[in-house]
């Protein structure tokens, strides 16, 4: 009998995701598609990784809804979203979930920007026409979603809310939050708030007076019913 319950990493390649997140490098985007993956693997659920090869649609909505529209066609009942620029996500946070859809209607994973990291969507409330509407990349999309919620009274689980890394200034925040990240994408975030420079006697740099100016609106995955 088929798990009920996939997860499906939705996340493009290192090559693909430099090129809208300039502010990282290629390295630090292969630590991470490689940390989520083990972290995927931990929860022994099944996975799927849609990357830019899988992804099929002109749009964010149109590959995200056509990707999980497609593990659902491959007879799951649950599907756990994710991406890969969480680096606190942990396996207990997927398990959690995978439990919570038993009870609830969705689980969604709130991050500190006001989007998602995470949702877990059951197939019984999955409908692509509305999926497909909704203001994705804009910041209509939270309050669209808070009105389909309230109007459908659903029964909704929240995890605990992480911190993506969509602006530069992420960064600084996930290096001072004091939580565990592998010393691999530790070290490759340090890098990139500090310059190294050939210099006789020592230099303090304070974080605090680094200036930050670029800013990314990514579409985070929400959901919506029937």
């Amino acid at each position: 009998m088929i798990n009920q319950t996939a997860i499906l990493i939705f996340a493009n390649s290192a090559q693909k995701e430099v090129e809208r997140k300039s502010f990282l490098s290629m390295d630090v985007f292969s630590a991470l598609n490689s940390q989520i993956i083990k972290t995927v693997k931990k929860t022994r659920l099944p996975y799927f990784h849609f990357s830019e090869e899988e992804q099929i649609g002109d749009n964010f909505g149109e590959r995200f809804s056509n990707a999980i529209e497609s593990i659902f066609d491959k007879g799951f009942t649950n599907v756990i979203t994710i991406g890969n620029d969480t680096p606190h996500l942990k396996a207990s946070h997927l398990l959690e979930t995978s439990k919570k859809l038993q009870k609830n209607d969705l689980v969604l994973g709130p991050s500190k920007n006001g989007g998602f990291y995470l949702m877990g969507i059951k197939k019984s409330h999955f409908n692509k026409e509305t999926f497909l509407k909704l203001p994705w990349q804009t910041a209509k999309l939270h309050k669209s979603i808070s009105k389909i919620t309230s109007s459908k009274k659903l029964i909704v689980s929240f995890l605990e809310i992480l911190k993506d890394i969509n602006i530069k200034e992420d960064i600084k925040a996930i290096l001072n939050s004091f939580r565990a990240i592998s010393i691999s994408l530790l070290h490759l975030l340090q890098q990139l708030i500090f310059t190294t420079k050939t210099i006789s006697t020592p230099v303090k740099i304070d974080i605090s007076k680094i200036s930050f100016s670029q800013n990314f609106n990514k579409g985070s995955p929400f959901i919506f019913v029937q």
